[in-house]
Formats: C-alpha cells, structure tokens, sequence
C-alpha cells in the first residue's frame, strides 16, 4: 500500500473494515465491499486480486495509523522513557483495537503468519520507531549497551504477547498487567 491512496480506496479500505467487524475475515467478500464502498465490483478488482490482498492493505492502515498516534504521543525525558512510553501506548491503542479484537476473537489463525512466520509492514515500523529510541537512549545513557536490531526485536516479542494473549489473564486487572509490562521494559533496558 502507498503513503497516499485516493478516495476510492479510503471508501474500500472503509467498507472491509466494516464488513470485517460485521461479518468477520472469512465471510467478507469484494463484492459486500464494493456494495458497501458504492462502487463496482471491476473498481474493487482493479485495485485487489482477492480479499486478502485488502485485507493486508486494511491491517497496515489501521495499525500504522494506531502506530503514528502513538509515536505523536508519547513524550519522555529519556531514551528508555520513551521507549516504555511506546510500547506501553501501542500495546494498548492494539488491546482496544476493536478491529484486532475482532480478528483475535473470530478468526486468530490469521495472526499466525505473523506472529510465526514473517514480519508485516506495521511491525517494521514499529521496529524502526524503537530502534531510533533505543539508539536514542544508549546515547543518553538511560539505556544500556547492546545491538539495537536484537533489543528492538525482543521488546516487539514481548509487546506482541501482551497484545495477542493478554486476554487470557483474565484474574489479572489490565492495569497490573501493564505495570508489569512496564517493569519488563525498564529491566530488559536499565544500563
């Protein structure tokens, strides 16, 4: 997907969204997305061969505009704080997300390529926000000496879980879960 896509494919992207959120993964098709899109089938196809080409397209906007708030958000005075700061507000925005909640409740096989298989576009850009952070803070000193690419790669790891199985502690309070979390983060990155 491109920076900078047109009204018609704002109008698509919208109408999967909500045929996602009404029908799940599996049971939305082009053509409930151009109905919904008000558009024809053939400007659908035009533009996606199949319903996970747009599928991916939607995923990567939904959470690289989740990801640009966060990183528009999050303020700190040091590298780590930062750092914390971002992954702390993206594991929410992502835990809130009624879209990821959606997929994780309905369809969670979907997840798996990513999360056993291969990297998609938001978790790149999640990795080069923290790894401009982490460099950030091993200059300023909050945060310890290491390899950034590996850092930034475990923290994604760490943060991933928390988003994808959170749900699963359900005895625990999402607030002490993210106390946790944020102590997690402050250890793996204390010099």
């Amino acid at each position: 997907m491109t920076d900078a896509i047109d009204a018609t494919t704002e109008a698509i992207l919208d109408a999967t969204r909500a045929s996602v959120l009404d029908f799940g993964i599996r049971r939305t098709t082009l053509t409930d997305v151009a109905r919904r899109a008000g558009v024809s089938r053939m400007t659908v196809y035009r533009r996606y061969p199949d319903v996970d080409a747009v599928l991916r397209d939607l995923m990567t906007r939904e959470f690289g505009v989740a990801m640009a708030e966060v990183a528009a958000d999050v303020t700190g005075s040091d590298g780590r704080a930062r750092v914390s700061g971002h992954i702390l507000a993206a594991v929410e925005a992502f835990r809130t997300s009624s879209l990821m909640n959606k997929i994780i409740e309905a369809e969670p096989e979907l997840l798996l390529p990513y999360v056993l298989g291969r990297m998609g576009e938001t978790q790149r850009a999640a990795i080069a926000l923290l790894a401009q952070e982490v460099a950030d803070g091993q200059v300023d000193g909050s945060i310890r000496a290491g390899d950034v690419r590996v850092m930034c790669q475990a923290l994604l790891l760490v943060a991933q879980s928390f988003v994808l199985s959170g749900s699963i502690a359900e005895d625990v309070p999402a607030e002490a879960l993210r106390d946790e979390l944020a102590r997690l983060i402050d250890g793996a990155l204390a010099p």
